[in-house]
Formats: C-alpha cells, structure tokens, sequence
C-alpha cells in the first residue's frame, strides 16, 4: 500500500491507502469528512466536487494516491469557525438548496466560479455550474445565491 501524505482542509495528514482508492473514499471512509457526497458513482452529478489545489475537481473521479502533497479543501474546511463562508451564508439566505445533496458540490464549484469572476452573468453562472445537477430546486435560487455570494465576496 502506498503512503499518501497532503494537506486536509489546513490539516497535514499521512495515510497508507489501497492503490484504487478514489480520493472521495479517502474523504469520507478514511478522514471521516462526510460533506463530500457520492451520488452518481460515474463523475456526472458533481455532489463530490472539493478543491485540489484552489481547483474544483470531482473526487470520484481521481485517485488519492495521485495527489501526493497536494492541498485539499472539502465543505467542511471553507467555514472560519462558527462563521460561515458567504458562499454558505448565501445559499442558506437564498434558499438555494432543498434536499441539500448536491448542495456541497454546488457551493464548491460556485467558490472557484466567483472567484475567477466576481461580475458574472446569470448565463456565466448556469453554464459554470452545468456539471452539477441539482434534483430538487430548479437552480432559480442557486444562481440567485451565487450572484449574492459574488457581491460578499468582493465583486
């Protein structure tokens, strides 16, 4: 079994893992981070995405083994202690979630997407987000959550 050795929401950590274990199962059964969701099992649903290295990525789709020393950044780690992210703060303002299950991948993949920019349209958003599908809300209110998001976080 290979060490992997990265850095978890702030958190260095060494674990010996199989060579097949998916980084989300790394997440969830090994560092006990249960936020990161598993829906779909073939990189379609995106309810898996966190952030490698500042950049959203579905977990379910690499390897854990593959990224050795890398920085990794899941739901639980966007939060400054009892204060939410504006992300978060926005969504839960905005209603954008129902059921809440691609919720995490959604507030994920909208950080990266305000982040390169802050002055998006509700076409920049949709197209943005299409890699996360949502089976509740009809994305109304999440586009209206990351356009709130977009204005907390500076844009």
């Amino acid at each position: 079994m290979p060490t992997v050795a990265m850095k978890v929401n702030g958190a260095n950590v060494v674990h010996d893992i199989p060579d097949n274990t998916l980084l989300v199962s790394f997440l969830r059964e090994t560092m006990g981070l249960t936020g990161t969701h598993v829906g779909c099992d073939t990189s379609q649903c995106g309810a898996c995405i966190v952030h490698v290295n500042g950049e959203s990525i579905k977990s379910c789709s690499i390897l854990a083994a593959q990224l050795d020393g890398a920085d990794v950044t899941t739901i639980e780690g966007i939060a400054n202690g009892d204060e939410l992210h504006p992300m978060q703060q926005a969504f839960h303002e905005n209603h954008g979630l129902q059921c809440g299950f691609c919720t995490p991948g959604m507030v994920m993949s909208a950080i990266e997407l305000v982040e390169k920019n802050k002055n998006l349209s509700e076409r920049e958003i949709r197209e943005g987000l299409e890699g996360n599908i949502c089976r509740c809300t009809g994305y109304h209110n999440i586009v209206k959550s990351v356009q709130d998001a977009a204005t907390r976080m500076g844009g």
